[in-house]
């Protein structure tokens, strides 16, 4: 399954970097600015996946009925964006092994994505800030198509400009949402078991396999492409 792997599409959040606390400073600057309570780092690990709409819908959920999400939800959009830009890669890590493991498929010959649901706004500089905008030759952000994963949309975009099959191109993420997309894209896939899943268990991911660290990954190619 793994050999003839011609490309690798990385999620970013989750994946790569630790942005969990990025989207709680921000989203509780937010909510101070509406004279609500701040919320919890777990809270928000398990509402971060599906774009920034989503996110700070379901932040709002949390002290509104949907007539009053609806009415503030421009307002909390506005308010956390300016946030998030101002401490953009300011708490956030990258995880053990990605940099090794960027290089070690790009030693490989392997062609590099980025398909992430955070919006292109944001994405790009925080890719900058924390050294991983050089292997990448492509990056999609949430607000590249008008669909985002779970959708396949991006992944086959990035099959077309590759000019490369979706079979041969392996998906990495940590959510069910970067599986369902490669699925419906065609392409085989990979979960690692550190990142959010919207608060779900990553055993519960319908992936091709589990790997620890983005160069364990790698290693797999490796491997499956000497057979």
């Amino acid at each position: 399954m793994f050999n003839n792997i011609n490309a690798v599409i990385i999620d970013l959040d989750g994946t790569m970097l630790d942005t969990a606390p990025d989207f709680l400073v921000a989203i509780n600057r937010m909510r101070n600015d509406f004279s609500l309570m701040p919320i919890t780092l777990d809270m928000v690990k398990s509402m971060v996946g599906k774009g920034s709409e989503n996110l700070i819908t379901r932040v709002l959920r949390l002290d509104f009925d949907e007539a009053g999400v609806q009415r503030h939800f421009a307002q909390g959009m506005a308010s956390y964006q300016r946030h998030y830009l101002d401490i953009n890669g300011d708490h956030s890590t990258l995880y053990p092994e990605v940099i090794e493991g960027l290089q070690a498929m790009q030693a490989m010959g392997l062609r590099l994505a980025c398909v992430t649901n955070k919006p292109l706004a944001f994405a790009i500089p925080l890719m900058q800030k924390k050294g991983l905008s050089s292997y990448f030759e492509l990056t999609f952000g949430g607000d590249s198509f008008p669909r985002k994963k779970p959708d396949p949309q991006p992944l086959l975009e990035v099959s077309k400009q590759f000019v490369i099959a979706p079979a041969h191109i392996l998906a990495i993420g940590d959510s069910s949402n970067d599986a369902i997309a490669a699925r419906a894209a065609g392409c085989p896939v990979l979960t690692v078991p550190y990142g959010y899943n919207h608060g779900e268990a990553v055993q519960t991911i319908q992936s091709d396999g589990i790997v620890g660290t983005l160069l364990e990954a790698a290693r797999l190619l490796a491997t499956e492409n000497q057979h």
